[in-house]
């Protein structure tokens, strides 16, 4: 572990000062909170884009595509893993900040409970992916991307070398009209990288940049969005 050096300290007050100090942060702290709920109202406002194209993954029970990575819901978040030859950690590392994100997830069934499946991309061999998940101990699914052009149509791998980020994608309607669900369609509806992914990991953070939020009726959604009042929902999540 690496040796600091104290430098410096904050000021030391007496206990009415701190708490002076503390009101006034807390005036700018709640100001950030309401911004921070006013854009995710904006950011489920956003358009969306079909995806027409059919993109391949890999799996540990085989070839699937891009709508079958929702387990079935309608909301999807795939976060953009670094893994592949020029990364650091290569062959049998991932990337050392898109592991930092993965340890920040937390458990998966709370973002199921609103819909949404959160799972990982990687160019690197299945086999790579399933041996670096097991040393991590991660149970985030994590699917190869190297059968398609998924990760080049999306601008994470380019001239420059691989990128990281987190995409949204919403499933909506049997798209064929036969009733057996096989015609879904996919939509895009939001993506962040670089400090945008900083925040995320609470349950909280990760449904606030889906198209349907965090479902409760204190929330500013269109008119016809899924919402149910707060606190119902929630569950120890081995309850659900």
């Amino acid at each position: 572990m690496a040796t600091r050096t104290k430098t410096a300290l904050p000021k030391i007050v007496s206990a009415s000062e701190w708490k002076a100090a503390r009101d006034k942060l807390l005036v700018k702290e709640k100001a950030a909170t309401r911004a921070r709920d006013a854009l995710a109202a904006e950011r489920r406002r956003l358009p969306m884009v079909l995806i027409d194209k059919a993109y391949e993954f890999e799996g540990p029970e085989g070839r699937l595509g891009l709508r079958d990575l929702f387990e079935g819901r309608s909301q999807l978040l795939l976060y953009h893993f670094m893994f592949a030859p020029g990364v650091d950690g290569w062959p049998g590392a991932g990337c050392g900040g898109c592991s930092f994100f993965a340890d920040q997830i937390g458990h998966l069934s709370h973002l199921h409970a609103r819909d949404v499946t959160l799972v990982l991309v990687s160019l690197a061999p299945l086999a790579n992916i399933q041996a670096y998940r097991k040393r991590m101990g991660w149970v985030v699914p994590w699917f190869c991307s190297a059968a398609s052009d998924f990760n080049s149509d999306f601008g994470l791998t380019n001239e420059a070398g691989e990128h990281h980020g987190l995409s949204v994608f919403l499933r909506d309607g049997d798209g064929d009209g036969d009733g057996d669900g096989d015609g879904d369609r996919v939509y895009r509806t939001y993506f962040t990288t670089a400090r945008g992914v900083e925040p995320l990991g609470s349950t909280w953070t990760f449904l606030d940049l889906t198209p349907y939020g965090r479902q409760e009726t204190w929330e500013d959604s269109p008119e016809g969005w899924p919402q149910t009042k707060p606190y119902v929902w929630w569950r120890r999540h081995d309850e659900y």
